[in-house]
């Protein structure tokens, strides 16, 4: 096995990500792509996190019948208007803004789906599958625009 002495790198990216309605999917494969394509980093892992409690990043296919079969699933498995104790604001005195938004729903949704993917690098590309593509989730109606860090470590 030959091993390589190239120099460790990282590079790191801010993604600002207008996310519109809720659920929505947003892909996000292009920009995750070219941002590889900046760091110079030719093998390694690139880590796509979401900075939010109700966006989250997963690789799925975009096929459009598909998407909306997900948003479907999703609002099966925590429904917009079931009882959240998150929502009750008589009550809830953590974490609380000024004009906050019932999104209960949208945290209990994020459990299936998750903050982060990381994605091997190989030869300067990503090594996704033929029809996968890295997606935004917006899980909050109430928000429209996200942040999403591109870290791109290795060789």
């Amino acid at each position: 096995m030959k091993v390589s002495e190239a120099a460790f790198k990282t590079y790191v990216s801010t993604l600002s990500v207008e996310t519109g309605k809720a659920p929505a999917f947003v892909d996000i494969t292009d920009q995750v792509a070219e941002a590889v394509h900046q760091s110079d980093v030719q093998n390694g892992y690139t880590l796509v996190f979401s900075k939010h409690t109700t966006a989250a990043i997963t690789i799925q296919e975009n096929e459009p019948l598909l998407l909306t079969d997900m948003a479907t699933t999703l609002e099966r498995f925590s429904p917009v208007n079931a009882h959240y104790r998150h929502n009750d604001f008589s009550v809830r005195t953590v974490h609380m803004h000024e004009n906050e938004c019932p999104n209960g729903h949208s945290h209990c949704q994020h459990l299936v789906l998750g903050t982060s993917e990381t994605i091997p690098l190989i030869d300067g590309l990503l090594a996704l599958g033929e029809f996968q593509r890295v997606f935004v989730v917006e899980l909050d109606p109430e928000k429209h625009q996200r942040q999403v860090l591109v870290q791109i470590m290795g060789i």
